[in-house]
């Protein structure tokens, strides 16, 4: 298995001290632990505090992720930042985490938007953006504050979701045998209604209130996303394992997003992969859509799930609907 010219050098993550159990979603929606944890795995998720937005938990995963790679500001020349819950809709959020962290006038910094597969999707970007020669380092993030689009009398979809950030930094690898081999995205458009947020500039009509309408929180059509998830999964692991010559039980280690623990288990047995090799944390934090990912990578590093030489598959599927993998050797 060749692999790329980018490797990752360092891995950070963050989550909000308030913690929501499935216990006390049960007195605010019609709800109970046994039916939350039944159908999704999750017993509670994190909540950012009030006024902390997605800038926030993304720098905090940046400085975590610089301090691991040993490196400061001034060695970044790119920063992208994987959301769909940015602070504003104009400017990005990643201007606004390029100035907190202070980063140089030099950097070239924006927001990528693939929903629950964005960050691979950041990844394919800095990989090639790398790749070009005009770029040495770059700050990769996915962070989402998924609190604020979400109604929180929905059974169906509040009990899915909390807020966090995790990111790397990825550089020019110099290990022939390290980095990362190759990734795999792509997008099933004729399924935009089944995972989304329905209000934005081009639907609301001036005689219609879109808050009043709850049209600014996600709507899922769980069974069908459900599916569809186990499939794109699936078959985009399938797709790149084959692109490189890689047999599932060449895998030290599977970190697919965090969306269900019931579409992990059915993505472990489609692919004959044993759940021992799949890293989950989707009980401890819930769906934290482009963050989900990048926190676990972090958490399975610092647990010394992933060694030297260790093949990672990392798999996503989101609203778009958008499906993501890659592999890497680390």
């Amino acid at each position: 298995m060749p692999v790329g010219s980018s490797i990752i050098l360092g891995t950070g993550s963050y989550a909000p001290e308030r913690v929501l159990t499935n216990g006390e979603l049960a007195q605010i929606v019609d709800t109970s632990d046994e039916w939350i944890l039944t159908r999704s795995g999750i017993r509670e998720r994190r909540i950012a505090a009030p006024g902390e937005a997605t800038s926030d938990m993304a720098v905090q995963a940046a400085l975590r992720a610089l301090a691991d790679a040993g490196l400061g500001v001034s060695d970044i020349d790119l920063l992208i930042l994987a959301t769909f819950t940015p602070d504003l809709r104009l400017p990005s959020a990643a201007s606004i985490v390029h100035n907190k962290l202070g980063l140089p006038q030099t950097v070239a910094s924006f927001d990528l938007n693939a929903a629950c597969s964005g960050f691979i999707y950041a990844l394919d970007t800095a990989d090639a953006m790398l790749s070009s020669g005009r770029y040495s380092r770059a700050l990769v993030i996915g962070a989402e504050k998924m609190s604020s689009v979400i109604d929180w009398s929905d059974r169906t979809t509040c009990v899915l979701f909390g807020d966090g950030a995790g990111a790397v930094i990825m550089g020019k690898s110099e290990d022939s045998n390290r980095g990362l081999a190759g990734t795999k995205v792509g997008t099933l458009g004729n399924g935009v209604d089944l995972l989304c947020i329905p209000s934005g500039t081009d639907t609301i009509s001036p005689s219609r209130d879109p808050v009043a309408s709850g049209g600014q929180f996600i709507r899922m059509k769980g069974r069908e996303v459900f599916k569809l998830a186990v499939r794109g999964m699936e078959e985009s692991s399938r797709n790149i394992l084959e692109q490189h010559g890689v047999l599932a039980s060449h895998i030290a280690l599977v970190i697919p997003h965090q969306a269900n623990l019931r579409i992990i288990e059915a993505l472990a047995q489609y692919l004959e992969i044993p759940m021992e090799r799949f890293f989950v944390n989707v009980d401890r934090y819930g769906n934290t859509s482009a963050a989900s990912i990048p926190m676990a990578m972090d958490e399975a590093r610092r647990a010394r799930r992933i060694k030297s030489g260790d093949v990672i598959l990392l798999v996503a599927f989101g609203a778009g609907l958008t499906y993501g993998s890659a592999l890497i050797r680390w």
